[in-house]
């Protein structure tokens, strides 16, 4: 963001910035420092949203109101300047980690943690409505964990500016979707939830804003059950060590942690009641796992039936393994219960090709069959694949974030390492290196935002990098500062494609019917998703590369979806063919790319008859077969007609004790799950990579670090290796473990 009248970029009105700052909603977060030395957050106001018609006026009056509040989980206000070229607000410095960061990097948080979250925002929002006034940027991004619980800002500064202002209802929904991200490490998916919040939460998240709960009546509820706040740290030691390395680059680590504020005990009888924050979730709940999967062919295109016998609703995730068998579902067209039978996973461990440690922990990693792209905070190496040796010179090529649930910044292409990246001097470069020697190929500066007349008045986030045919593909969401919000507008995705040649930039598309964007290793044609609001249904659609990202076919969804993690392609690709899930999310839809026409289609069940969500489904290398993750099984099925070739399951339990999962199973988004030329690698929830024959579902071994990182290792695969990084540890292994 530029900051006109600052010098350099390094100062704002009295404040030194220090390092870079981050995007909450329209404005950008800096830390910084007074003349005395005192640590302050200074949020700048985007200067699109300046720009708009009183803008200032309502930032001034929300500064005068916000100074006169307090509170436990409230960041208040200490100085601000409406009137300054771009204004600013500068808030009580607060030593934590932005909840998406956290989550992205250590995942989801913990029953007793996530009550800990909710309630304190509860009590921060209870603050602010009593006395007349929205935050209106509740998000990921805006709420900081601490020491002694969730933070934010007395001033959220969507509620401060926008035009008209959001409601009180809309801070609701906002917490609930907050909460709801805690729990599911990033997915919309209310199965996450914990039995003790999930009405409240669900309340929040009703669609009539009149039917939500208020702040008051959520922190009532809350307190209401009477349940004990937890003892010591509330959040786990490796997200509580982050934050100690966060507030040392500031030269502000805490050494002790403080207890996290009393939750009040009210007496049973007293409170607001359940029966009005009671929901019956539409479509019922999904249960991700531990049932052993029906494979039922419908010899029709209908989706499934509304609900089964038993109701909606009705069933709980398995915490323990099913004993896995195939039964038939009830379907016009014979089933596959004469099928193999499952195979469960047994393997020996693996024998590492080599190991090699460094003095940066890698954020992302892309493969060649050759070499391995290394990327971490401070350079980007290049490493032979068969001794881990370095390869070429290092570049001073850097990514901050790396590769997560919601975004992938790198790709690999016809002997080209692609990579979104910043250098010492550039910030958003999209950047070609040669595989076969390291050297930049090419750099081009990507624009984050694009210009309307005068002002700024969108920002393009950059999500997802993919390379196919000559093309390079950047993927991502548009954030708009026209001084409007609503927790009901749909997401404005955008795909922008450039020459794998020169980094030249062919064209650009951009709208509401795009948000995550496949694409395929090969061909012109990409699978987009529409970025319908929660609950609500949506559609995939062909967008066409050779004719300049113009849209094709279309295929409705009719119930809700999970296509909406912006950037991970929750979909995929096989010899011709889109694969997605259809129905409630237990059906594989197969379609042909050119026509969208369908070709066949599969449904799930579990074997006592409880509806399941299927995970992202994967192909082969050659696109003969599709894998489909279910819980803990992994199908394997012919890309041609949908013939069952296998199905390997998991056995024992996962690292929370339920039941052990493969994470792709999650709907997740991200490299859960890989293929060789004859070989599946998945990992599962007990923190285990395994490598699975390909031709017979069985384990040809198994992988597992005890001291990797709480979120897991970050693996690619590369020929016949996989690569993995564990905190400072870069392992090689061959696809036969030995």
């Amino acid at each position: 963001m530029d900051l006109p009248g600052a010098e350099r970029n390094r100062r704002i009105g009295p404040y030194a910035l220090l390092g870079r700052g981050r995007a909450v909603g329209g404005s950008e977060l800096f830390a910084a420092r007074t003349a005395e030395g005192l640590l302050v957050t200074v949020t700048v106001v985007g200067p699109g949203l300046a720009a708009t018609p009183g803008c200032r006026d309502r930032l001034r009056a929300a500064v005068d109101a916000a100074r006169r509040l307090s509170g436990d989980f409230l960041v208040p206000v200490v100085d601000a300047d409406a009137d300054a070229p771009v204004p600013w607000v500068a808030s009580r410095f607060t030593s934590g980690l932005p909840l998406r960061h956290a989550v992205d990097r250590h995942g989801a948080l913990a029953e007793p943690a996530l009550r800990v979250l909710a309630y304190g925002l509860g009590r921060a929002l209870a603050v602010l409505h009593g006395a007349g006034t929205v935050h209106g940027e509740v998000d990921p991004d805006s709420v900081l964990l601490t020491m002694d619980g969730p933070r934010i800002g007395v001033l959220g500064m969507a509620g401060a500016t926008a035009s008209p202002a959001p409601s009180p209802t809309d801070d609701m929904f906002d917490l609930g979707s907050t909460v709801l991200f805690a729990a599911s490490g990033g997915e919309q998916d209310t199965v996450a939830l914990p039995a003790s919040l999930r009405e409240i939460i669900d309340g929040c998240l009703y669609r009539e804003p009149s039917d939500r709960p208020t702040a008051e009546q959520f922190v009532d509820y809350l307190e209401h059950q009477g349940l004990p706040a937890p003892e010591g740290a509330w959040l786990p030691p490796a997200m509580t060590a982050d934050m100690a390395a966060a507030a040392a680059s500031v030269s502000s680590a805490r050494a002790a942690q403080e207890p996290v504020p009393p939750q009040p005990v009210r007496a049973p009888g007293t409170g607001v009641s359940r029966r009005n924050l009671m929901l019956s979730l539409a479509g019922g709940v999904a249960v991700l796992g531990g049932g052993a999967v029906a494979l039922a062919f419908t010899g029709d295109s209908a989706p499934p039936p509304e609900s089964r016998a038993g109701g909606p609703g009705t069933t709980a995730r398995p915490t323990h393994p099913s004993g896995v068998r195939t039964t038939s579902a009830p379907s016009p067209s014979p089933s596959s219960a004469d099928g193999p039978e499952p195979v469960v996973l047994a393997g020996p461990d693996a024998v590492k090709a080599w190991s090699r440690t460094g003095k940066r922990a890698p954020t992302c990693l892309e493969a060649s069959d050759d070499v391995v792209m290394v990327v971490t905070d401070k350079a980007t190496s290049f490493m032979g694949a068969v001794s881990g040796d370095s390869a070429f010179d290092a570049l001073n090529a850097t990514d901050d974030f790396g590769a997560n649930s919601t975004r992938h910044p790198t790709a690999y292409a016809d002997g080209v390492f692609y990579l979104l990246c910043d250098t010492p001097g550039q910030s958003g470069l999209l950047a070609a290196f040669d595989a076969a020697d390291g050297k930049v190929k090419w750099a081009v500066q990507l624009a984050a935002s694009d210009p309307g007349g005068a002002k700024i008045v969108s920002n393009y986030g950059r999500q997802y990098l993919a390379a196919s045919g000559g093309t390079v593909y950047v993927c991502g969401v548009v954030r708009e500062y026209d001084g409007k919000f609503s927790v009901h507008d749909p997401t404005t995705g955008y795909i922008r494609a450039f020459d794998a040649t020169t980094g030249k930039k062919q064209w650009q598309v951009e709208g509401t019917d795009i948000n995550n964007v496949l694409v395929p290793p090969s061909g012109s044609r990409l699978l987009a998703a529409s970025a319908i609001p929660s609950k609500q249904p949506g559609r995939v659609q062909m967008i066409d590369a050779a004719r300049k990202g113009a849209r094709g076919w279309k295929v409705p969804l009719r119930y809700p979806s999970y296509y909406f993690t912006t950037g991970w392609p929750l979909t995929s690709y096989a010899d011709g063919h889109f694969l997605f899930a259809g129905g409630k999310g237990d059906t594989l839809s197969v379609v042909d790319a050119a026509t969208g026409t369908e070709k066949w289609h599969q449904r799930f069940e579990a074997k006592n008859g409880d509806r399941v969500s299927m995970g992202a489904p994967f192909s082969s290398l050659d696109g003969a077969t599709v894998y489909v993750p279910v819980g803990s099984e992994l199908v394997a099925l012919a890309t041609a007609d949908g013939t069952l070739r296998w199905i390997a399951t998991l056995d024992g339990a996962g690292e929370t004790g339920g039941a052990n999962l493969f994470k792709a199973s999650l709907r997740l988004g991200g490299r859960q799950a890989q293929c060789s030329a004859d070989t599946v690698f998945a990992t599962d929830t007990a923190k285990t990579l395994w490598a699975i024959d390909a031709a017979t579902g069985r384990a040809k071994w198994k992988y597992s670090d005890p001291s990797q990182p709480d979120v897991g290792f970050l693996w690619t695969v590369g020929g016949d290796r996989v690569f993995i990084a564990s905190h400072l540890t870069m392992t090689a292994i061959t696809a036969d473990g030995r």
